[in-house]
């Protein structure tokens, strides 16, 4: 599969590779497919990123915190996936976050992401609460073994970690290997996630990615076995 894009070890200092004027899903598959993601400034322009370290949290690693698995346990949230991912994106996009002004979820990249899920390549994991409203959750991009996360929001305290936990768990049953965070945070820090240089990222990716890129129901995967 030839690239539209440069390299994506040619990136400046800040990982830029090249930008564009235009977004849609054909964009969107090449990018993911090469390592490379959209970081939109405006409206009118995308860049396209895939900075000198990439965050990564292999499956095998991943570890829930004692201090959340005493909230996992109250059992405070459902988890769904991919019964809602336009709410998700919206709400990744419109939730205000501490220390952050507006946001690089642009009209665009909701509208072509949501596109993007209908292909079968972005899917969501949601919570909701009690009262059956959605209070947090997360959406990424799958291709074959690799899942690359892109947002996440909360309404309710734990509920992204909830979805977060439950993602991992999702994917890992079904041979997922890796999760690609792009950046580190300190919640996907705390859950074990580490960065390792683009040219390390870029042969797990092509090891993982498979040669053809194929889209995927994760509501098709079978339920966990009951011991």
């Amino acid at each position: 599969m030839k690239s539209l894009f440069p390299p994506p070890e040619s990136g400046d200092e800040d990982g830029i590779v090249c930008y564009s004027r235009d977004l849609n899903c054909e964009l969107l598959l090449d990018a993911y497919w090469h390592g490379i993601f959209p970081w939109p400034c405006n409206e009118q322009t995308i860049l396209w990123t895939s900075p000198k370290m990439r965050g990564v949290l292999p499956i095998d690693k991943f570890h829930i915190p004692k201090s959340f698995q005493r909230e996992l346990k109250k059992h405070l949230f459902e988890v769904r996936i991919d019964t809602c991912f336009d709410d998700v994106i919206d709400a990744c996009a419109f939730t205000e976050r501490k220390d952050e002004e507006g946001t690089w979820i642009t009209a665009s990249i909701r509208r072509e992401y949501k596109r993007f899920h209908r292909l079968g390549y972005a899917h969501s994991f949601e919570s909701f609460d009690t009262d059956g409203k959605l209070a947090g959750g997360l959406y990424g991009i799958l291709l074959n073994r690799i899942f690359i996360g892109e947002s996440m929001f909360f309404r309710k305290s734990g509920a992204s970690k909830a979805a977060f936990c439950h993602c991992t768990e999702v994917l890992a049953r079904h041979g997922i290997e890796l999760i690609d965070t792009q950046v580190i945070t300190n919640m996907t820090a705390s859950f074990g996630a580490y960065e390792i240089p683009i040219q390390e990222y870029l042969l797990r990716l092509k090891e993982l990615r498979g040669n053809t890129p194929v889209p995927t129901s994760l509501t098709a995967f079978p339920p966990k076995e009951t011991p």
